[in-house]
Parts: C-alpha cells; sequence; structure tokens
C-alpha cells in the first residue's frame, strides 16, 4: 500500500505515516480471506435477515451505543466476528482515540492479543484517515475503528476502500451526536444480557448480548438473544412464559 500525503502534514501526522507503513506494509503479501468465503461466520438465526443468507463481508459494518456498558459489549461481540475472519492465523488492524478493550480478553474469542495491531490516536480525524489507510491493505482480515462521529462523504470514502481490497472494516460509535445516515451495509445495537450459570456450577457464565440489526442492505433486521460458549455464537432459547414460571417458582 502507498500512502500519500502532502508536504505541509503535520508532524504528528507523519508518525502516523511511519507507524502504518511499518506495521501494514509488510503484511502486503499475505491474503485476506475472500469475500467469497461465505462460511466464515455462522451468526445461527441471524444469517436469515442477510442476503443470500450468510454475514456480509468485503462491506462496511456500523455499531451504536450509548452507555460504557454496551460500548464494552459491543467490543466483545465484534471479537467474536474478527476472530472469525482472521481464521486464527490473519490480522487485523483495531485504530482508537480512547481505547478501552483489554488485550487479553481476546483470548475468549479465539484471537491471539499479537495478532491485532493497536493504533492509538489523539485526534478523531486522524483516526478516521487511519482507517481508510489501513483498509486499503488486502492483507487484512479486518480493520475496526472507534470512530464517533462521520459524515456520508468519509463514510463513503471507507465503503469505496472496501470494495477493491475484500477488507471488512467495522466502525463503533459510541454516544455519537446524530445517528445520521452512512454509506454502510449494515446498522447493530449490541446490548450486555445477564450471564446465566450452568447447574452447580461455579464462575461466571458465557458472553451474552440482545443483538438488534436495525439495518441491513437487501435484508430483514431484527433482534436476537446470542451467547459466546464453545468458541461460536449461539442463539439463547430463553422464552418469557418460562422465566415467569422459574420467578413464580422462587418465590411460591
Amino acid at each position: 500500500m502507498h500512502i500519500h500525503h502532502p508536504d505541509s502534514m503535520t508532524a504528528s501526522k507523519k508518525d502516523i505515516i511511519l507507524q502504518l507503513q511499518k506495521d501494514i506494509l509488510p503484511l502486503q503479501g499475505l491474503k485476506a480471506p475472500s469475500a467469497g468465503s461465505q462460511t466464515l461466520i455462522d451468526l445461527g438465526p441471524i444469517d436469515a435477515a442477510f442476503p443470500n443468507g450468510h454475514f456480509p463481508t468485503a462491506a462496511i459494518h456500523e455499531f451504536l451505543t450509548a452507555t460504557t456498558e454496551q460500548s464494552a459489549a459491543t467490543s466483545g461481540f465484534i471479537a467474536g466476528l474478527v476472530g472469525a475472519l482472521m481464521q486464527g492465523a490473519g490480522v487485523a488492524i483495531w485504530i482508537s482515540t480512547s481505547r478501552t478493550i483489554f488485550p487479553a480478553a481476546l483470548k475468549t474469542f479465539g484471537i491471539q492479543p499479537d495478532r491485532i495491531i493497536f493504533i492509538d490516536l489523539k485526534k478523531a480525524k486522524d483516526a478516521l484517515w487511519a482507517m481508510e489507510e489501513a483498509l486499503k491493505c488486502n492483507g487484512l482480515a479486518a480493520v475496526i475503528g472507534e470512530i464517533r462521529d462521520l459524515d456520508f462523504t468519509a463514510s463513503r470514502r471507507l465503503q469505496l476502500a472496501v470494495e477493491q481490497s475484500r477488507v471488512t472494516g467495522f466502525i463503533l460509535r459510541h454516544q455519537p451526536r446524530q445517528q445520521n445516515t452512512i454509506a454502510c451495509i449494515a446498522r447493530w445495537a449490541i446490548t450486555p444480557q445477564t450471564s446465566q450459570l450452568e447447574d452447580n456450577m461455579p464462575g461466571i457464565g458465557f458472553p451474552r448480548w440482545q443483538v438488534q440489526l436495525l439495518k441491513i442492505r437487501n435484508g430483514k433486521p431484527g433482534t436476537w438473544q446470542m451467547e459466546w460458549s464453545e468458541g461460536r455464537f449461539q442463539p439463547v432459547f430463553e422464552t418469557i412464559p418460562a422465566l415467569i414460571v422459574e420467578a413464580k417458582r422462587k418465590t411460591g
């Protein structure tokens, strides 16, 4: 990947360029998973909402969060998606201005932390620029950008980049000033749910989420309960009547 920059570029942006060149250029020889590899991500019942019944790759996915807890849960859900795209040996880039994800926790989702290149920047405009440049590198499995606000024009540049490189991009927008329309194939909202322990088993339960697919191009939006167990996404089949019966049993 060749990175263009004007002579008037600030020293900080020049430093970003040097870091990107150091981290990304060696990856040019790698081959990212093909967009035709439709079985990379298995989301169970959610797959039926997607065009052709498969999670859309080589596209931009937008995730909206309103609280710190929702942001943390969304990062975990994205990690599960990225782990599947990496297939154990791929490389991804995570860009942010205030990174909150704990790298060691990525192991929960089958990702070795050293397979993620973290780029931490001070300015949102630099994070957006770095994401666009990273998305042009066809040696990556995925690029994640924690970017609060962006307009349609900027998002369109990201979409054009993935159409060329076939890399999948994830934008995590925490408390955006407005939920404006951007050029993405899907808009998601992930909410943490209480984990359930197996009978008489100590410890904590598996990560569990309410997954809302708010928008999907040529697909069907919906809401599902999902959890991460046995190294993959699995649906939660709890029903409201069953929960009521259990509550009555405990209080009766």
